[in-house]
């Protein structure tokens, strides 16, 4: 954010004050004299832009060093599967994990929800079932949540999901994704960082 903040000043006292490059030739001087302010705004701000903007490799964030309470993945379907394929292929794995959880509902016994489903990008929590010891005495007995950020980079998928409260899920991200690892597996799906 530093980079972006001194790069807008650098832009406003370039083009609002006249600045000229000490010890430039003549031509470059002229050149920068020739070029308007609403140029120069519009070039600066381009680049704060461009600068700003995440790339898709940058869409998820990173789990927190040493945390034990979030994984990151990234799996990428078979060559051959285009972009709208992938997509489907995903949404319907996502819709076959069990609704009543895994391990009678001691992994997300509380269920899922599709929070946004929108060009292979997908949005989803999952909820313990708030009746173990943990949620009784740590959470008011209310299930804790977790959050499943699926985004495209290129010909993969990138995947996170983390616990929202709390130092350790005690392996529920873990098992949910290896869960939705095993479907994508048996549909041609490679996986990394699993």
């Amino acid at each position: 954010m530093k980079i972006v903040q001194t790069t807008a000043l650098m832009a406003t006292i370039a083009t609002c004050q006249g600045f000229v490059a000490p010890q430039q030739s003549a031509a470059a001087q002229t050149a920068l004299e020739m070029t308007s302010r609403r140029d120069a705004l519009a070039t600066s701000f381009a680049t704060i832009l461009a600068i700003s903007v995440p790339s898709a490799a940058n869409a998820i964030d990173a789990c927190p060093k040493g945390s034990k309470n979030c994984l990151r993945q990234t799996w990428t379907p078979p060559s051959s599967t285009s972009a709208a394929d992938a997509a489907s292929q995903l949404r319907d794995v996502l819709n076959a994990y069990p609704q009543e959880g895994q391990e009678d509902g001691k992994v997300d016994g509380g269920g899922y929800t599709i929070i946004s489903d929108s060009d292979g990008s997908f949005k989803l929590e999952y909820r313990s079932s708030g009746k173990g010891f943990f949620a009784k005495s740590f959470n008011a007995g209310k299930p804790f949540v977790d959050d499943l950020v699926i985004e495209p980079n290129g010909s993969s998928f990138e995947f996170r999901s983390a616990s929202r409260l709390g130092d350790s899920d005690f392996g529920v991200n873990g098992k949910r994704l290896s869960y939705i690892g095993g479907l994508l597996k048996e549909k041609g799906w490679t996986g990394v960082g699993l």
